[in-house]
């Protein structure tokens, strides 16, 4: 496998953590769970981050839209 790996941008991973968060519920139409999200993806990134972990990624194609 030659998947190369690199480290992931934290807004990155904070947009990861708010979708995984609010889609595929009914939570996601509510303006309450959209912030609740926000402040537990930073709570978590920065959590993430003081202790220590790096969050890798695949590299994303060029030509390809993010």
């Amino acid at each position: 496998m030659d998947d190369k790996l690199t480290p992931a941008i934290a807004r990155d991973v904070e947009t990861c953590l708010s979708l995984a968060l609010t889609s595929g519920s009914s939570l996601a139409r509510n303006q309450a769970a959209e912030v609740t999200a926000k402040i537990v993806e930073e709570r978590l990134v920065a959590q993430l981050e003081r202790s220590g972990f790096v969050i890798m990624r695949k590299q994303i194609p060029v030509g390809h839209p993010r």
